[in-house]
């Protein structure tokens, strides 16, 4: 990097920096921009320099949370027998981690962010590449996918090239599953269930196992 991209990557991370303390400490929705720049140093029209809007900067300091997704996931899905198998741990590990933290993920994958998603996830690997290199190679096409559906076509990919399920059959698994995610997924972030994210976790993969044992049936 040159000097200039040297200094936008360490002005980004000071702001980025303070939204995640602001998360971490009182959650996603108390960060506004008064309180970055406060806590950064800076004055707030010196962060739209940086960052188009709120919803972005709460974007790239929601991506340091997904970390621990993305570091978790390969060993748990170390236990499955087949691709198939390795798709459903892939889904269990994932609302494992988003109903724990719903306000996160909807940062990340349902919020509107006023510009597409697939390039602020662009920007973030420029600014924090090594969360990137870190994943394992076999992880890394559907980490950098920014829309679910595309994430979960791709983990579904081996089980087509095996055979295990028709092309035609993952796009409906596909659909099936980010539907009941993302009816799970409200009801959290909304607070209109009282489920542990174990509970919420375990109520979603019944229902994804039972709509992938009945496309696979159809076989």
């Amino acid at each position: 990097m040159n000097k200039k991209e040297i200094q936008m990557k360490r002005m980004m991370g000071y702001f980025i920096d303070a939204a995640s303390d602001i998360i971490e400490k009182e959650g996603v929705e108390h960060v506004t921009i008064r309180k970055v720049a406060d806590i950064a140093g800076y004055n707030s029209a010196t962060i739209y320099n940086y960052f188009g809007e709120l919803s972005h900067l709460i974007f790239f300091a929601a991506m340091r949370s997904l970390k621990k997704y993305s570091t978790a996931l390969p060993k748990y899905i170390e236990p499955a027998k087949d691709p198939l198998e390795r798709y459903l741990l892939i889904w269990e590990c994932f609302c494992k981690y988003s109903y724990k933290e719903p306000q996160i993920y909807h940062a990340l994958f349902t919020s509107n962010l006023g510009c597409s998603p697939e390039q602020l996830f662009n920007d973030y690997y420029v600014v924090s590449p090594e969360d990137f290199l870190d994943l394992p190679a076999n992880l890394k096409p559907m980490f950098k996918e920014s829309i679910l559906s595309k994430r979960g076509k791709i983990a579904l990919e081996e089980s087509v090239k095996e055979g295990l399920i028709e092309a035609e059959q993952a796009e409906e698994i596909n659909e099936h599953a980010t539907l009941i995610w993302q009816g799970m997924h409200t009801m959290m972030l909304n607070n209109r269930v009282d489920y542990t994210s174990e509970e919420a976790t375990n109520i979603t993969m019944k229902y994804i196992k039972a709509a992938v044992n009945s496309i696979r049936i159809k076989i």
